[in-house]
């Protein structure tokens, strides 16, 4: 069944309606749900119409429909991908089994862990920028900050439903803590140290939706890969929503790197006071909020050692990134894969069981395509005639996890001591200064088809619409 059923309390495509005690317990978490989003949802705007994507069904083609609605009303559910009939396990040691249509008693406290912080990082992406509204550069940028807003609250709602769904009682407990922690809240805070940090400006949140939101693809697509097959799907379909959160940080910050490199060329220059001073983010500082996003994503992915992450696989909760592409015999034994160390002031290489360095191997996949992401980039800056290059820094560069915790490395790769490192660190990471200029240009434009300066419009609207059409109405 891909249809999803609209005329429930709870739009789904897991027939709730047939399994009341679930329904019950969902039906009670909704109004904790909806108070949180009351509390910590983007601030101010409860009775906007913005022009939101809905799900309306599983289907590839034709899966979301548009038009203008209140973000409290939205119809948030639980939507699975169809299930694939005889599903195998295609990794780690019980390959070739039947997909689990529920918990092996054995992994649940493992299964549960991995749900639980994939679904912490839903709420705290919402509660790190609800203060961004209030400095919009554009309706249409507003919009697409509601549209990742509401999306991350579904895919909330898709963790606890498996919470609820397949761990009783202490499903029920992680449901409600999901609601309880807050990002940044020192007695309470989110379990990821990244989603404990401010989100505060547009472009700290385009370079989040960029770095940070790509970790999340990384992550599902692991999880996508999982024997336990209600996890598989439910992860599946959130990739097809992940994909516009990317979008806004990769064409976000593409726009304020086109508007930068146009003043650059008016004004015949790249001196970063100059550029200042006519009120656009000059490259260096792009580069300097560049390093920070991507060394504190890198760090999500933990520590490049690690035992838990063996045991994920060796147990089938979660395989890499494209399993089922990759040409070995999915189950690792006897393989090694090479992780960085410091040792007497050199980065060198040592060999581990790739089992162990599973974290490191979805890092690197990542670090690849992110690297991609910023080649993009660097075409906007040539095509204006710039000789400046973006670059992602070293992966040791500024890491506060694994191995390499702590450890000075300059982005392009040096050892460098403590004096140097506080020497330069201003170069390589945004000062309080660059972040107090970026905070000076962030005012609020939210007529339809107007920009901030600092940013250049997109080359096309959201659904096919205009750019200066009406994403949203304020009553």
């Amino acid at each position: 069944m891909s249809s999803i059923d609209y005329s429930e309390k709870i739009p789904n495509n897991v027939n709730l309606a047939e399994d009341r005690t679930l329904k019950r317990a969902l039906e009670q978490w909704q109004p904790n749900y909806l108070d949180w989003w009351a509390d910590m949802g983007p601030d101010g705007s409860q009775n906007f119409d913005v022009y939101l994507r809905t799900a309306v069904s599983v289907d590839p083609q034709g899966w979301a429909q548009f038009g203008h609605v209140k973000m409290p009303d939205y119809r948030w559910g639980i939507f699975l991908n169809p299930a694939e009939a005889d599903r195998k396990i295609h990794f780690g040691d019980h390959k070739g089994e039947d997909a689990w249509q529920d918990v092996p008693g054995e992994y649940r406290a493992n299964l549960r862990r991995i749900i639980v912080t994939q679904g912490d990082t839903e709420p705290a992406s919402v509660e790190q920028q609800r203060h961004l509204g209030l400095t919009a550069p554009s309706q249409y940028d507003l919009r697409n900050l509601f549209q990742v807003n509401v999306e991350e609250g579904r895919h909330l709602w898709a963790m606890v439903y498996l919470l609820h769904k397949y761990f009783g009682r202490d499903g029920r407990e992680e449901g409600e803590a999901l609601l309880e922690r807050r990002s940044g809240q020192k007695d309470n805070p989110r379990i990821l140290e990244a989603f404990n940090e401010e989100t505060p400006d547009w472009l700290s949140f385009f370079m989040f939706t960029y770095f940070t939101d790509r970790d999340g693809k990384f992550q599902l697509c692991a999880l996508a890969e999982s024997s336990f097959d209600p996890l598989a799907r439910t992860t599946k379909f959130m990739l097809t929503e992940e994909a516009h959160h990317m979008f806004v940080g990769e064409s976000g910050v593409s726009r304020v790197i086109n508007r930068t490199c146009q003043v650059m060329n008016e004004l015949k220059t790249d001196d970063p006071a100059k550029l200042r001073a006519a009120g656009v983010i000059d490259l260096p500082t792009i580069q300097r909020y560049l390093n920070f996003h991507f060394s504190v994503t890198i760090d999500l992915f933990g520590a490049d050692e690690s035992s838990n992450a063996a045991t994920f696989y060796s147990t089938g909760l979660k395989g890499r990134y494209e399993e089922g592409k990759r040409m070995d015999d999915h189950q690792l034994r006897g393989q090694t894969y090479r992780v960085l160390n410091v040792q007497n002031g050199q980065l060198v290489e040592r060999e581990v069981p790739m089992l162990n360095a599973l974290n490191e191997v979805l890092r690197d996949d990542y670090i690849k395509d992110s690297v991609a992401g910023v080649e993009r980039w660097n075409k906007v800056i040539e095509k204006a005639g710039i000789p400046f290059r973006l670059k992602t820094p070293h992966k040791a560069f500024h890491r506060n996890i694994g191995s390499l915790s702590g450890a000075k490395v300059s982005p392009d790769g040096r050892v460098v001591s403590e004096a140097e490192w506080k020497a330069k660190a201003d170069e390589w990471l945004p000062s309080g200064a660059d972040r107090a200029f970026v905070a000076s240009l962030m005012g609020r434009v939210v007529e339809p088809g107007k920009f901030a300066n600092w940013i250049a419009p997109p080359v096309i609207g959201i659904n096919r619409q205009p750019v200066d059409f009406e994403y949203v109405r304020f009553n």
